[in-house]
């Protein structure tokens, strides 16, 4: 007889009422951001749906789903760039839910957005200055001589403005600018958009390599291999809901091709 599997993981990770106060303060100190029940409209439009998500320190997600599905309204939610009409969200276990950005962001999360962002009327040294910061808990471990390091065409440039880069290289100034902040998550969004295939394969020796240093992050890409090559856990959204939360060595071809269309 076939030894029975274990249920699957639930997608409800807080505390369930009634639980003894140490066990949900020992989950809310291992996760970074823990969200339950997420309601997000825009006008008259209803996009996420009751949409729970966490994500523990130095754990990799990979935010999967087609355009439209509502991913990156997920993350602009739980950083409070979009107000929620229903739900709760926890950073290091404070509820965050309402605060500004700004507030949300001083307690260790940086945000590569799509569309990049940077100042371009600044120069590449002056974007990255700019940002430098100690992490929440003192930490300096991505100093400016690391990210010139780590981003080498970036050094080759440090007095050209952020409107004289190539794609690629605002795409690497922006997250060397997120890091700049010495961040325990990093979320990126749609990091190779657009990019030549030579610069999105270094964007993604990169994110190799922010990965193993042991930082969370959140990584919101099309390229789909990449992402489940790299992530502990997968999650898939179609139409404003998690249709998967688990594992990523359990995100079986099936469900790739039915939800994600590849």
């Amino acid at each position: 007889m076939s030894e029975a599997k274990p249920p699957p993981r639930s997608l409800h990770s807080l505390p369930p009422e009634g639980a003894p106060a140490s066990l949900g303060a020992a989950r809310q100190e291992a996760m970074l951001i823990e969200a339950r029940g997420i309601h997000t409209y825009y006008g008259a439009s209803h996009v996420l749906h009751g949409v729970d998500f966490r994500i523990g320190r130095g754990e990799t997600i990979g935010l999967m789903g087609r355009n439209g599905m509502g991913k990156t309204t997920l993350i602009r939610s739980m950083l409070g760039h979009v107000p929620m009409r229903q739900g709760k969200v926890c950073v290091r276990g404070e509820e965050v839910s309402g605060l500004p950005p700004y507030r949300i962001a001083r307690l260790g999360v940086a945000y590569v957005p799509e569309g990049r962002g940077i100042f371009a009327n600044l120069s590449v040294r002056e974007n990255l200055v700019m940002a430098a910061r100690a992490g929440i808990d003192g930490r300096r471990e991505w100093t400016y001589a690391r990210i010139l390091e780590t981003f080498p065409r970036l050094a080759e440039r440090l007095g050209h403005g952020g409107g004289q880069l190539s794609g690629g290289e605002q795409q690497m100034l922006t997250i060397g600018r997120a890091l700049m902040t010495n961040p325990d998550l990093l979320i990126l969004d749609e990091a190779t958009e657009g990019l030549a295939p030579l610069i999105a394969r270094d964007i993604w020796r990169i994110i190799r390599d922010i990965h193993d240093s042991g930082m969370a992050t959140i990584i919101v890409d099309k390229n789909y291999g990449a992402v489940i090559g790299l992530a502990d856990r997968c999650m898939v959204m179609v139409k404003g809901q998690a249709v998967f939360d688990d594992v990523a060595e359990n995100l079986s071809d099936s469900v790739v091709h039915k939800y994600l269309g590849v």
